[in-house]
């Protein structure tokens, strides 16, 4: 079962993201961005971000989330992602490792049923596949 605090240390990894690799999470008018594929742009390429613990409270390791019909949509646009990985410091966000790679360029990924949520296949990508 997710974190309720989940979100948050998310949310956290969001903005450290687009600080770091210049992604504008507004538009020209100051209003959030609200797409369902992509969380902001650069120079008008579409970015998606993606954060994960490094190791979830049960002990597993933490992995990253992709659904099928964003993951396509962002790569027919020349998307990319970033991604992070960070771990809970105290009730705050430790931000460890992230990257950056091309839509096109993610690694090879097994879609499966997603469930009813977000209406997609999704696949688990590995910090060893991004890192």
């Amino acid at each position: 079962m997710p974190s309720h605090r989940a979100n948050a240390h998310g949310t956290a990894c969001e903005y450290y993201l687009a600080e770091k690799y210049d992604v504008r999470l507004v538009d020209e008018d100051g209003k959030r961005l609200d797409t369902s594929w992509y969380d902001g742009l650069k120079r008008g390429v579409p970015w998606e971000f993606k954060a994960t613990a490094r190791q979830h409270a049960d002990g597993q390791p933490g992995n990253f989330k992709i659904y099928k019909k964003y993951h396509d949509r962002l790569q027919q646009q020349g998307g990319r992602y970033g991604f992070a990985v960070y771990r809970v410091r105290g009730r705050g966000t430790q931000i460890l490792k992230t990257a950056t790679v091309r839509a096109s360029r993610l690694p090879t990924v097994r879609w499966h049923g997603g469930g009813s949520h977000r209406g997609s296949q999704q696949a688990k990508v590995s910090l060893s596949n991004i890192f």
